[in-house]
């Protein structure tokens, strides 16, 4: 699907990608990683004609179709459901013919190509599309301006996603999604007919809808199959492997060294000397591991801690305006060392509760009582633009520190997860996960015993996920969380409660259950299967083990055989010479790179299906 080939590229004068080499299968789902500001975009851009590369080509089938989302939402009068449907430009565009021609041959041409295409169940599936993105019947007959920004994103998603294109790029989707939309898109990605390469720092979406990973680090893009956790597992290993291969390698040119030095000067060992030389020069070095330093978080431990509960309400309710509570009948408590995450559809009044909790709304009904002393610090994405775009990172936390020595501020700055070059650069010039540290750490400034966080990651990378991870479970305090990133909830919440239905609730189950309960509201239900009696059961034929046992070794050997001719292949890619000396055979290496990687995918998928039958077999 798609080749690329010695591509180098800029921005303003930086190098992002420098001789990088890709060969992408048909069909392949992979998941584009690399930190912030890597050149991630810029190589979509690339692909999609938006930018020209330094040198270099993208080789993409003449015919292919590629899609992404549109970077102006729609916010027009039409209705979504309309919106949706005109993406398939194809079927448009035969519609409107349709309904003017007058040759038979032409109409049955039309007709019968619109039936190739399933232009006659198009509503009914972008229908379905829309409703997975968490719009309702009654929604998706609202025209887009009545709907605010991310909804209006959600459309814009909706319908690349119903054009189907051959090439599917999507660059960081789930930052406009909730959970519930996050946990369909991962099922709809991963049950997409064609390719997919998406940008994300969300884990598992990474783990779930993807079978590949492109790792773009220090200039190059490496090619890992499998999720980001194998992926992860292989590039530590490979990690590793250099390092000792880089201690081993000094080890012997130390040797060689130490010969040359002692002998050069000795008639009698000259020539051996000089053979020691070569033999150093042909060795060369290996180069040693660079190693992105990641800034961490911190948030203070409270001074004192509260009496639990720190919050009890009881029959509370709440909303904007008098006399229509967003939620009624609430009815719980929130203790000292609770770790809760809020589940539910974006509008379901999750950031309303939030704002309840932190004290930001008043009780319509009910009352709620509050542990004496108590500290909340609360940080929400529309935050960001309360910064003061002038002020540096320094300059906003000076305010809050009056008289404090000016190393103790910076000092302060630093747990922020702020770099010292960045602590006096503008609030305005600061990167999206930049200003979201700033904002994490104001919010925590005052050591609070409560520490709400609402869609924390949208701007942070893999790696600073991890580390607010690694933040909030040292933290002493309790925490409400909001987040469509799964696993963020996973590694620090202990328990889930339901916004639904105009109230909050405990959800008994975990995440898993929750995502199954989400793609299965999600889906068009099918006929029940009448149940099979036991009796009419088929018995399962079990193959020969001796047999599997000997195609998985066949595999195993021919697998070895496919990597070979892989990396011999990437050797010829890599050399410039290819590509001065003969163009064609570039691309001819290309074509052969393409057929031994589905190849190789084939063999490996037969083998593990044979391993674990052989397993299962004892």
């Amino acid at each position: 699907m798609i080749t690329i080939s010695n591509l180098s590229a800029r921005i303003a004068g930086r190098l992002l990608i420098d001789g990088a080499h890709l060969a992408l299968p048909e069909g392949t789902k992979a998941g584009l990683v690399g930190r912030n500001g890597a050149g991630k975009s810029t190589l979509f851009r690339i692909i999609t004609g938006q930018m020209d590369s330094e040198s270099g080509f993208v080789s993409i089938p003449r015919h292919a179709r590629i899609g992404q989302v549109a970077q102006e939402a729609p916010g027009t009068e039409e209705p979504l459901i309309e919106i949706v449907l005109k993406a398939d430009k194809e079927r448009e565009a035969l519609l409107t013919e349709a309904t003017t021609a007058t040759d038979p041959n032409r109409i049955a041409d039309i007709q019968t190509r619109l039936a190739d295409i399933g232009a006659h169940s198009a509503e009914a599936r972008a229908a379905s599309i829309l409703a997975g993105l968490g719009f309702d019947h009654e929604a998706q007959a609202r025209p887009a301006s009545s709907f605010s920004g991310g909804w209006r994103m959600r459309v814009a998603l909706a319908a690349v996603l119903f054009s189907e294109p051959d090439l599917l790029l999507l660059d960081e989707p789930t930052n406009y999604l909730d959970l519930e939309g996050t946990l369909w898109l991962e099922d709809y990605i991963r049950r997409y007919p064609h390719t997919v390469i998406v940008i994300s720092h969300d884990r598992d979406l990474l783990n779930t809808a993807v079978n590949s990973i492109i790792h773009l680090e220090h200039q190059k893009l490496t090619f890992y199959r499998g999720s980001y956790d194998q992926f992860e597992r292989q590039r530590a290993e490979a990690i590793e492997l250099q390092n000792k291969a880089r201690v081993k390698n000094e080890a012997q040119r130390k040797h060689l060294q130490s010969f040359i030095d002692r002998f050069k000067a000795k008639a009698t060992k000259a020539r051996q000397a000089q053979s020691r030389v070569k033999a150093l020069e042909r060795m060369g070095t290996v180069a040693a591991v660079i190693e992105e330093h990641v800034q961490g978080f911190s948030f203070p431990d409270p001074e004192k801690e509260a009496a639990s509960p720190i919050i009890a309400v009881d029959s509370g309710a709440v909303g904007y305006e008098p006399g229509k509570p967003i939620l009624t009948k609430l009815n719980l408590r929130i203790d000292t060392d609770d770790r809760i995450a809020l589940l539910g559809s974006n509008g379901n009044g999750k950031s309303t509760f939030a704002k309840f909790i932190s004290g930001r709304l008043e009780p319509m009904a009910g009352s709620v009582k509050i542990a004496p002393g108590l500290k909340v610090g609360f940080f929400a994405q529309h935050q960001l633009d309360d910064l003061i775009p002038q002020d540096s990172a320094v300059e906003h936390v000076r305010r809050r520190m009056v008289g404090a020595p000016e190393a103790k501020v910076r000092a302060r700055v630093a747990q922020m997860g702020l770099a010292t070059a960045k602590m006096e650069t503008p609030a305005k010039d600061l990167s999206g996960g930049e200003k979201a540290r700033l904002l994490m750490g104001l919010a925590a400034f005052d050591a609070p015993n409560l520490l709400i966080l609402d869609e924390p990651t949208n701007h942070l990378d893999i790696d600073s996920r991890n580390a607010l991870i690694q933040a909030l479970n040292e933290y002493s305090g309790a925490v409400i969380l909001i987040s469509h990133d799964r696993h963020l909830i996973e590694a620090t919440a202990d328990r889930l409660w339901l916004v639904r239905d105009g109230t909050v609730s405990s959800f008994d189950g975990d995440l898993e259950d929750y995502r199954n309960l989400i793609v299965t509201t999600t889906k068009p239900r099918k006929a029940k299967a009448e149940p099979v009696r036991e009796e009419e059961k088929p018995r399962e034929k079990r193959a020969n083990p001796v047999v599997m046992k000997k195609r998985a070794d066949e595999l195993q050997v021919l697998i070895g055989k496919i990597e070979t001719l892989i990396k011999g292949i990437d050797t010829e890619l890599a050399d410039p010479q290819t590509y001065a000396k003969d163009p064609n055979r570039a691309g001819d290496l290309a074509k052969a790179r393409v057929n031994a990687a589905q190849k190789l995918a084939a063999a490996e998928e037969e083998w593990l299906t044979l391993s674990m039958e052989l397993e299962s077999q004892g």
